[in-house]
């Protein structure tokens, strides 16, 4: 038997984890386990990206507003590969489930990024029209 959950690591309470001596470990690092755990990863891994283009779970990770190279990353960190800045934004606007804000991050860079916020009433319709939330 085997679970997952997807948590934000800065809400964690990692003290737990020194009894068991557990870590974090990159997925892309992870070390050979006993018996089929190795396999339970992958089919946990495979499990999240079907719920992730059904559920709008990846939106569960910000709080409210969110920047797109933010989202970006967390999907490259799910489906573990990279996607071409322009083609992920070109595709997320076509979708048509977010809503720009007036407001900018600028700690990454001077220009700024955009900040959006997930609309669940537009993701319940392009759900609903038989889409995906997939690239």
């Amino acid at each position: 038997v085997a679970y997952y959950a997807l948590v934000r690591l800065e809400e964690f309470d990692t003290s737990l984890a020194k009894a068991f001596d557990a870590k974090w470990v990159n997925i892309q690092e992870l070390p050979r386990l006993i018996f089929d755990h190795n396999r339970m990863v992958e089919d946990a891994l495979r499990l999240l990206r079907y719920k992730a283009s059904l559920q709008p779970i990846i939106f569960e990770f910000f709080d409210g507003k969110f920047t797109l190279p933010a989202l970006q990353d967390l999907w490259e960190a799910i489906y573990q590969m990279p996607v071409d800045k322009r083609n992920f934004r070109k595709k997320i606007a076509a979708m048509g489930i977010l809503d720009r804000l007036d407001a900018k991050d600028k700690s990454s860079s001077k220009r700024g990024a955009f900040y959006y916020i997930f609309n669940q009433k537009k993701y319940k319709e392009f759900i609903g029209h038989g889409n995906r939330f997939s690239l």
